[in-house]
Protein backbone atom coordinates (compact mmCIF):
# COMPACT_ATOMS: atom_id res chain seq x y z
CA UNK A 1 0.00 0.00 0.00
CA UNK A 2 1.71 3.53 -1.21
CA UNK A 3 1.63 5.65 1.83
CA UNK A 4 -0.66 8.84 1.74
CA UNK A 5 0.62 12.08 1.30
CA UNK A 6 -1.52 15.34 2.35
CA UNK A 7 -1.67 18.41 0.53
CA UNK A 8 -2.32 21.56 2.20
CA UNK A 9 -5.35 23.00 0.75
CA UNK A 10 -4.67 26.75 -0.78
CA UNK A 11 -6.10 29.31 1.57
CA UNK A 12 -9.74 30.61 0.34
CA UNK A 13 -8.94 34.65 -0.36
CA UNK A 14 -11.30 35.48 2.67
CA UNK A 15 -8.57 33.67 5.07
CA UNK A 16 -5.70 35.76 3.13
CA UNK A 17 -7.30 38.95 3.92
CA UNK A 18 -8.05 37.75 7.31
CA UNK A 19 -5.00 36.50 8.60
CA UNK A 20 -3.39 40.16 6.65
CA UNK A 21 -5.76 42.19 8.29
CA UNK A 22 -4.54 40.94 12.00
CA UNK A 23 -0.96 41.21 11.44
CA UNK A 24 -1.49 44.57 10.03
CA UNK A 25 -3.06 45.25 13.21
CA UNK A 26 -0.65 43.74 15.34
CA UNK A 27 2.10 45.59 14.06
CA UNK A 28 0.70 49.13 14.17
CA UNK A 29 -0.18 48.13 17.83
CA UNK A 30 3.39 47.10 18.60
CA UNK A 31 4.60 50.14 16.67
CA UNK A 32 2.37 52.34 18.98
CA UNK A 33 3.30 50.92 22.24
CA UNK A 34 7.42 51.11 21.22
CA UNK A 35 6.84 54.81 20.12
CA UNK A 36 4.80 55.16 23.44
CA UNK A 37 7.42 53.98 25.47
CA UNK A 38 10.44 56.09 23.65
CA UNK A 39 8.45 59.18 23.80
CA UNK A 40 8.65 58.59 27.43
CA UNK A 41 11.95 58.19 28.29
CA UNK A 42 12.69 60.86 26.03
CA UNK A 43 10.27 63.51 27.51
CA UNK A 44 9.50 61.83 31.00
CA UNK A 45 6.60 63.41 33.50
CA UNK A 46 8.13 66.73 34.15
CA UNK A 47 9.37 66.92 37.97
CA UNK A 48 8.86 70.20 40.61
CA UNK A 49 10.78 73.26 39.18
CA UNK A 50 13.91 73.10 41.45
CA UNK A 51 13.78 75.77 44.46
CA UNK A 52 10.22 75.08 44.64
CA UNK A 53 7.87 73.40 47.28
CA UNK A 54 5.05 72.23 45.71
CA UNK A 55 1.91 72.57 47.75
CA UNK A 56 -2.34 72.24 47.63
CA UNK A 57 -4.55 74.66 46.42
CA UNK A 58 -7.50 75.06 47.94
CA UNK A 59 -10.87 76.24 46.45
CA UNK A 60 -11.58 80.29 46.68
CA UNK A 61 -14.28 82.81 45.82
CA UNK A 62 -11.93 85.52 45.17
CA UNK A 63 -10.51 85.33 41.01
CA UNK A 64 -6.92 84.60 40.44
CA UNK A 65 -4.48 87.31 41.03
CA UNK A 66 -3.37 89.08 37.98
CA UNK A 67 -0.87 91.22 37.34
CA UNK A 68 -1.50 94.94 36.51
CA UNK A 69 -4.85 94.36 39.00
CA UNK A 70 -5.39 95.52 42.64
CA UNK A 71 -4.38 92.71 44.50
CA UNK A 72 -6.73 90.90 46.67
CA UNK A 73 -7.07 92.59 50.60
CA UNK A 74 -7.33 90.04 53.18
CA UNK A 75 -7.11 91.11 57.05
CA UNK A 76 -5.31 89.01 59.15
CA UNK A 77 -3.02 88.59 62.70
CA UNK A 78 0.30 88.72 63.06
CA UNK A 79 1.83 85.82 65.20
CA UNK A 80 3.06 89.02 67.59
CA UNK A 81 -1.17 89.99 68.15
CA UNK A 82 -0.97 92.68 66.29
CA UNK A 83 -4.15 92.95 63.46
CA UNK A 84 -3.11 94.00 60.03
CA UNK A 85 -4.95 94.18 56.67
CA UNK A 86 -3.54 95.20 53.21
CA UNK A 87 -5.62 97.70 51.99
CA UNK A 88 -3.80 99.48 55.33
CA UNK A 89 -0.98 99.69 53.80
CA UNK A 90 -1.72 101.68 50.50
CA UNK A 91 0.91 104.32 49.77
CA UNK A 92 3.66 102.01 50.77
CA UNK A 93 4.95 99.42 48.32
CA UNK A 94 4.02 95.60 50.05
CA UNK A 95 6.05 92.95 49.51
CA UNK A 96 4.30 89.91 50.49
CA UNK A 97 6.30 86.40 50.38
CA UNK A 98 4.80 82.68 51.09
CA UNK A 99 6.69 80.04 52.47
CA UNK A 100 6.88 78.06 55.81
CA UNK A 101 9.38 77.02 58.27
CA UNK A 102 9.33 73.31 56.94
CA UNK A 103 10.47 74.44 53.17
CA UNK A 104 14.39 73.85 52.88
CA UNK A 105 14.42 76.98 50.02
CA UNK A 106 12.43 79.49 52.20
CA UNK A 107 14.65 78.67 55.20
CA UNK A 108 17.68 79.72 52.91
CA UNK A 109 16.20 82.90 51.54
CA UNK A 110 14.62 84.51 54.64
CA UNK A 111 18.17 85.77 56.21
CA UNK A 112 18.46 87.46 52.74
CA UNK A 113 14.68 88.85 53.12
CA UNK A 114 15.50 90.18 56.53
CA UNK A 115 18.17 91.96 54.78
CA UNK A 116 16.01 93.35 52.36
CA UNK A 117 13.64 94.55 54.61
CA UNK A 118 16.13 96.02 56.63
CA UNK A 119 17.86 97.92 53.76
CA UNK A 120 14.15 99.33 52.51
CA UNK A 121 12.65 99.77 55.82
CA UNK A 122 13.37 103.73 56.18
CA UNK A 123 11.55 104.31 52.25
CA UNK A 124 8.56 102.89 53.79
CA UNK A 125 8.57 99.45 52.31
CA UNK A 126 6.06 97.22 53.87
CA UNK A 127 7.19 92.99 53.87
CA UNK A 128 4.52 90.01 54.84
CA UNK A 129 5.52 86.77 55.68
CA UNK A 130 2.40 84.46 54.77
CA UNK A 131 3.16 80.80 56.50
CA UNK A 132 1.17 77.78 55.78
CA UNK A 133 1.44 76.80 58.99
CA UNK A 134 0.13 77.27 62.86
CA UNK A 135 1.81 80.36 65.20
CA UNK A 136 3.61 78.63 67.02
CA UNK A 137 5.86 77.06 64.61
CA UNK A 138 6.10 80.49 62.55
CA UNK A 139 6.84 81.88 65.59
CA UNK A 140 9.49 79.74 66.55
CA UNK A 141 11.31 80.23 63.35
CA UNK A 142 10.91 83.88 62.82
CA UNK A 143 13.33 83.69 67.03
CA UNK A 144 15.71 81.14 65.58
CA UNK A 145 16.05 82.79 62.31
CA UNK A 146 16.47 86.50 63.46
CA UNK A 147 13.39 87.70 61.49
CA UNK A 148 12.02 91.26 62.42
CA UNK A 149 9.40 91.91 59.27
CA UNK A 150 5.77 90.98 60.43
CA UNK A 151 4.91 86.86 59.94
CA UNK A 152 1.17 85.89 59.45
CA UNK A 153 0.22 82.15 60.28
CA UNK A 154 -1.78 81.27 57.41
CA UNK A 155 -3.23 77.96 59.34
CA UNK A 156 -6.16 77.45 57.22
CA UNK A 157 -4.44 78.65 53.65
CA UNK A 158 -6.86 81.40 52.83
CA UNK A 159 -4.71 83.79 51.73
CA UNK A 160 -2.40 81.56 49.75
CA UNK A 161 -5.50 80.03 48.02
CA UNK A 162 -6.65 83.07 47.52
CA UNK A 163 -3.10 84.38 46.02
CA UNK A 164 -3.24 80.75 44.03
CA UNK A 165 -0.18 79.99 45.84
CA UNK A 166 0.74 76.20 44.47
CA UNK A 167 4.25 76.14 45.17
CA UNK A 168 6.68 77.89 48.02
CA UNK A 169 8.39 80.35 48.22
CA UNK A 170 6.03 82.45 46.03
CA UNK A 171 6.78 86.47 46.12
CA UNK A 172 4.12 89.00 45.48
CA UNK A 173 5.09 93.01 44.80
CA UNK A 174 2.71 95.19 44.96
CA UNK A 175 2.95 99.01 44.18
CA UNK A 176 1.49 101.96 46.33
CA UNK A 177 -1.34 102.28 44.93
CA UNK A 178 -2.27 98.68 45.57
CA UNK A 179 -1.81 96.83 42.59
CA UNK A 180 -0.12 93.74 41.75
CA UNK A 181 3.19 94.24 39.88
CA UNK A 182 5.24 90.84 39.77
CA UNK A 183 4.61 87.77 40.82
CA UNK A 184 7.63 85.40 41.01
CA UNK A 185 8.19 81.40 42.09
CA UNK A 186 10.83 80.54 43.81
CA UNK A 187 14.00 81.56 45.69
CA UNK A 188 15.33 85.27 45.22
CA UNK A 189 18.85 86.35 45.28
CA UNK A 190 19.41 89.44 47.27
CA UNK A 191 19.82 91.31 44.30
CA UNK A 192 16.61 90.16 42.30
CA UNK A 193 14.39 91.50 45.68
CA UNK A 194 16.22 95.38 45.53
CA UNK A 195 15.27 95.25 41.74
CA UNK A 196 11.56 93.79 42.24
CA UNK A 197 11.24 96.88 45.61
CA UNK A 198 13.03 99.29 43.54
CA UNK A 199 10.11 98.75 40.81
CA UNK A 200 7.63 98.63 43.23
CA UNK A 201 8.57 101.71 44.80
CA UNK A 202 8.77 104.41 42.45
Amino acid sequence: MSPVTTVDQPKSARERVSQSRLGTVLVLVVTAAVVMVGAYLVNPKPSPQPGITPVSVGSSDVPPPKVGRAAYDFTATTVDGTKVSLSSYKGHPVWLTFGASWCSPCQAEAPDIEAAYKKHLAEGVVVLAIDKEDASAVLDFAKRAGLTYPQIADTNNSIGDAYRVDGIPAHYFIDKSGILRAVKAGGLSPDQMDAALKEINR
